[in-house]
């Protein structure tokens, strides 16, 4: 079964339709898996939550999901997300909502189990450094485990001298059969390693191996987008420069 590995699609469409038609050149998908934050910081909440429904699939919540329905406190986002997700929570239908409301954190599929931050804080900690891999690492269940939040790709393995970063090298056939092991797709709607390109992830579960894709799209048309529900400038420009 081959899933596509979404995470942090923030409520861009165009960034999330580039990346479902480039998926489909690339051999197809069969499940979409979502990591959480489809909403937040983006012109289109609703359209994105209905888009990734037409697919068999699977989900977990991330801060800015929780945060558009009411399940957590948005005062503690910084003055832009907190604006966004206000602004998100007006824009959302009932069935949206309720589809938000009723993601659960954790979700495990086979080897394979989905979170947003961590399996230590679900929808809080970033996994960025070997303490926060340690732990998501020793509450791990299954083999492997994807994760979102802080949109930055990468691979960690479990190695016997401690969590072991690797870069997620692109369009290249990565094993996953001789370690557990944790991946970071990176950023769909916002992404932060310095590179705007919407950034995903492929997963063969039969064969266990993963490849990890870039793809352009157009970067003003969501931007106008934002310009005209006025939403902050600085979400609006970090889109350049994938920051």
């Amino acid at each position: 079964m081959r899933a596509l590995i979404l995470s942090d699609i923030h409520a861009n469409l165009e960034a999330l339709e580039a990346v479902l038609e480039d998926a489909q050149t690339r051999g197809g998908f069969d499940s979409v898996w979502c990591l959480g934050d489809t909403v937040g910081y983006g012109p289109d909440p609703g359209a994105c939550i209905d888009r990734i429904r037409e697919f068999d699939l699977l989900a977990v919540t991330g801060n800015h999901d929780c945060a558009a329905v009411g399940l957590i406190d948005a005062s503690d986002f910084n003055d832009a997300a907190k604006a966004a997700a206000e602004w998100t929570a007006s824009q959302l239908n009932t069935g949206q909502r309720e589809f938000l409301k009723e993601l659960s954190m954790v979700v495990k599929e086979g080897s394979f189990t989905l979170v947003h931050g961590s399996l230590r804080a679900p929808i809080v900690e970033y996994l960025l450094d070997r303490n926060s891999a340690a732990g998501t690492f020793g509450l791990m269940e299954t083999s492997y485990c994807f994760v979102g939040h802080s949109h930055i790709p990468f691979m960690c393995r479990d190695a016997a001298e401690g969590p072991d970063f690797l870069d997620f090298s692109l369009d290249e056939q990565q094993s996953l059969e001789d370690s557990r092991w944790i991946i970071n797709p990176g950023g769909v709607g916002q992404p932060r390693d310095r590179d705007p390109r919407p950034s995903y992830a492929i997963c063969d579960t039969s064969k266990n191996t993963v490849q990890r894709h870039r793809v352009t799209y157009d970067i003003a048309k969501t931007q106008e987008k934002m310009r005209k529900a006025a939403l902050p400038v600085h979400l609006i420009d970090r889109l350049d420069h994938g920051l």
